[in-house]
């Protein structure tokens, strides 16, 4: 896939921490129109903070989010209050997430899922809410589930339903934070095939996995964290087979060698 020279999003200096714990320290990346961008790396590393940081989940210590539009938010100077709040507002509008437990309401329908950001965040018409969403039902294979409630459905159907639900707020970015973790095995290959199918078709992504073959597939880039900083970056290709860091080698032989044996 090609990218353009200017990056979508950059990040620098992203740095947070919870109470005396530094979780990100001073991370710097950026990400292409259309790329995909892989996190990887042991649990409590920083992945997972990095992505609810972009969506304004959680305020970063300090650090630059700025779009190629020249949007940009600074937090090295810390604000509360409505500018706060108008800051986490911001972000959002430019990505949506999904996270490893779907979120889905359990009182609305799937239909009612989908809709009700764009209908109550974006002030999208009630009807032309509903065309869009049954037209991304029935782009995952769900147009039949629309007036069921999530309860009705398997894991891989609500987390493809979530999908759904980012993709009807049409974002710039879209954030999976280990979108197939939660499910059974055999559950995992429809949802990594949905995320195949938006690469294909050009959606930029920032995915938190620990499906290292997907990542291989799909990735434009492979970032592997340790420690809340960015250790090693690359083309899966190149970070897969030869890695330059040895904590990258310690963890994809730590991950890599049981699969292979």
């Amino acid at each position: 896939m090609s990218h353009t020279d200017a990056p979508l999003l950059t990040v620098t200096g992203l740095r947070k921490s919870f109470g005396y714990t530094l979780v990100l320290d001073g991370v710097d990346f950026s990400v292409q129109p259309g790329q995909v961008v892989c996190l990887i790396g042991p649990s409590g590393s920083g992945k997972t903070t990095v992505l609810r940081c972009l969506n304004g989940l959680e305020t970063p210590d300090a650090g630059l989010v700025a779009f190629s539009d020249g949007q940009s938010q600074d937090f090295a100077v810390p604000v509360k209050g409505r500018v706060a709040k108008e800051r986490r507002a911001a972000l959002r509008d430019r990505s949506a997430m999904v996270f490893q437990q779907n979120n889905l309401f359990p009182h609305l329908t799937v239909l009612e899922n989908v809709i009700e950001g764009p209908v109550h965040a974006h002030g999208m018409a009630k009807d032309a809410a509903i065309a869009e969403a049954e037209r991304l039902l029935d782009r995952v294979g769900l147009a039949e589930k629309r007036d069921a409630y999530p309860h009705e459905l398997s894991g891989g159907q609500q987390q493809r339903v979530g999908i759904v639900r980012a993709l009807a707020l049409t974002p710039d970015l879209l954030l999976f934070d280990e979108p197939t973790s939660a499910l059974d095995p055999e559950l995992v290959g429809e949802v990594l095939l949905v995320l195949k199918e938006l690469a294909d078709e050009g959606w930029t992504m920032v995915i938190v996995t620990h499906e290292l073959g997907f990542a291989r597939q799909v990735a434009d880039e492979v970032v592997f964290f340790d420690g809340g900083v960015i250790v090693e970056r690359g083309h899966p290709r190149e970070l897969f087979t030869a890695p330059k860091n040895q904590r990258t080698r310690r963890f994809l032989d730590r991950i890599l060698r049981p699969l292979e044996d």
